[in-house]
């Protein structure tokens, strides 16, 4: 993504925007108040890592039912935080969310529409705009999470490099949008994230997984034993704390909320039909 102007880095879409944009009716500021079982588990605070499985574990997302903990956070001694949030989407498909991932990097109006509080912008790296694809793709984002701007790649793989079956996914009807994310202008990637979409009655739940941190924290393209030495000199310099694994949790739970209650009306106004009508 190109260096940004200053000018350009703002919460929220301007009169201009709101007035002009394709994108304003869905533009929606004011959010719904955190779900009963995301306010639990933060009165809760951190709680036991062997209770969250770490990245390694993140196969058993396969299995039917609930891991031990769906919604907290917790701290290792290694310095990583594990984050894990539920959110339940009446009316919203799988596929709804694998095409918002390919379809929202390409502008910051669009990015903002997913959390108007703290989405401040968003672009490929690669320099192109909708390829209908973000696996393999880098998004750079800047966005608040908690009181701190924060500047962010996320570089989208394969779910099969997370450790889960695609022909599986395929076969179930799910959706696992995977990633390595990391800080910008740094060649370190600091964390892993799942966010799993399979069908339940009446709709569908989504199962994040953040794991950042520690013994997550790689130069990217430097998997092996010298890459986790590096990486791990570089966690123990800037351990996370329990107030930031929290403040993911509520930014995680909050985005993901909001965009479901409208997402099945943008992807019917925005998504592949309305695409296919602009091809023909």
């Amino acid at each position: 993504m190109p260096s940004i102007a200053e000018k350009e880095l703002y919460l929220g879409y301007t009169p201009d925007e709101l007035e002009r944009s394709a994108y304003a009716r869905f533009f929606r500021p004011q959010m719904a108040p955190l779900a009963g079982h995301v306010r639990e588990a933060l009165l809760t605070g951190a709680i036991a890592h062997e209770l969250m499985p770490p990245v390694s574990r993140a196969g058993d997302l396969h299995h039917p039912g609930y891991w031990a903990a769906e919604t907290g956070y917790s701290t290792c001694l290694d310095g990583s935080a594990r984050v894990f949030v539920l959110t339940p989407m009446p009316g919203v498909t799988p596929a709804m969310w694998d095409w918002w991932f390919a379809w929202h990097g390409s502008e910051a109006q669009r990015y903002k529409l997913w959390h108007p509080r703290a989405h401040v912008h968003v672009g490929w790296a690669d320099g192109e705009g909708d390829l209908g694809r973000y696996v393999g793709r880098i998004s750079n984002v800047v966005e608040f999470v908690g009181p701190a701007r924060m500047n962010l790649t996320i570089r989208f793989v394969r779910p099969s490099e997370a450790g889960l079956d695609e022909k599986r996914l395929v076969a179930s009807g799910e959706v696992a949008i995977c990633a390595r994310g990391g800080i910008a202008g740094t060649p370190m990637e600091t964390g892993w994230l799942i966010h799993h979409v399979r069908p339940v009655e009446g709709g569908s739940e989504m199962r994040s997984r953040f794991w950042v941190g520690g013994e997550n924290v790689r130069p990217r393209s430097m998997p092996g034993a010298v890459g986790g030495v590096i990486g791990s000199i570089a966690s123990r310099l800037v351990p996370l704390k329990a107030i930031q694994a929290s403040e993911l949790l509520v930014h995680c739970a909050q985005e993901m909320a909001h965009l479901a209650a409208f997402l099945p009306e943008l992807y019917a106004t925005f998504g592949p039909a309305h695409q296919q009508e602009n091809r023909e």
